[in-house]
């Protein structure tokens, strides 16, 4: 992932928390929020709750493929938080895809070709 297409300041998290919309999945919590640039930028959060720094690091980089892999589906201009929930860690791959890309179907951030 490009380091301009990631959010790392505290300060973008905040706003985003503050002001963006968000939608919930028993295993992803996603955040969006209008952005800045045309592309979109995306952080993560895993919280130390879910377990030690190989399986936070393992749950990230699943997160973050599934991000690469649906990023053509989605629209472009906003700033996306992906926090992870306790059932993310033993989830299967398809099932924590599935959960990501419902949250981004409730908050209307597909494109309308896409969705099938």
């Amino acid at each position: 992932m490009n380091p301009k297409t990631s959010l790392k300041l505290n300060s973008d998290f905040r706003r985003v928390y503050a002001r963006g919309k968000s939608a919930v999945s028993p295993r992803v919590v996603l955040y969006c929020r209008k952005g800045r640039q045309a592309q979109n930028r995306v952080g993560f959060t895993v919280s130390k709750k879910l377990g030690n720094a190989v399986t936070r690091n393992r749950v990230r980089r699943r997160l973050r493929e599934i991000v690469r892999l649906n990023a053509g589906q989605m629209k472009q201009g906003y700033d996306l938080i992906l926090v992870a929930r306790s059932r993310a860690v033993d989830a299967e791959y398809q099932k924590l895809e599935a959960d990501v890309l419902s949250c981004c179907e409730q908050l209307k951030l597909l494109k309308k070709d896409s969705v099938s």
